[in-house]
Order: structure tokens, then C-alpha cells, then sequence
């Protein structure tokens, strides 16, 4: 497996796990699927989100640069990644 895909799989378990200790009071064995439950929601969104950050670090450079702006092919890239961007956004309907 991807390294980074571990990474956000541990992360999505820690994530949970700390809302989790706050204060559950389900019964096992339903919290045992409703953890799994959440955990799985979480991982999905910090992958959505991954995928949302790798499409802005494509763009936003050249986005911050005058010069390559001023070109229309360099535009059209931009309008492409922030499309994708938004596009990724809602359709999964991740907040940032």
C-alpha cells in the first residue's frame, strides 16, 4: 500500500479515536460498527482531500506567477485545476 495512504489511514483512526473518547455511549457490538463507520467516512474525506490539495499544488504556483499568467495557455491550465478543484469539492462534498 502507498505509504501516504497509511498515513491517512492512521490519521482517520486517530481522528476518530479522539472524537470517540469524548464521550461515547453506544453498546458494543454497535459501536464497534459504528467506530468502523466513522472511520471509514474520515479516511474517504482525507483522501478527497489529498486529492484536492495535489490538484491546487499543480495550479496555484503558476497561478502566483505574473509572467505565466499572461499567457493564455498557462490560464486555461489554471481554469482547468481550479475547475477540477471545485469540481472534486462538490461533488464529494468535503469542507476544506
Amino acid at each position: 500500500m502507498n505509504e501516504r495512504i497509511k498515513q491517512l489511514a492512521e490519521q482517520a483512526r486517530a481522528e476518530v479515536r479522539a472524537d470517540w473518547a469524548k464521550g461515547n455511549k453506544i453498546p458494543y457490538p454497535e459501536a464497534h460498527y459504528a467506530f468502523q463507520r466513522d472511520n471509514d467516512q474520515k479516511f474517504a474525506e482525507l483522501i478527497v482531500k489529498e486529492c484536492m490539495n495535489q490538484v491546487r499544488e499543480q495550479y496555484l504556483p503558476v497561478l502566483e506567477d505574473e509572467i505565466m499568467m499572461k499567457d493564455t495557455y498557462w490560464d486555461g491550465y489554471v481554469l482547468c485545476g481550479v475547475d477540477s478543484y471545485v469540481a472534486i469539492k462538490e461533488h464529494f462534498g468535503v469542507e476544506e
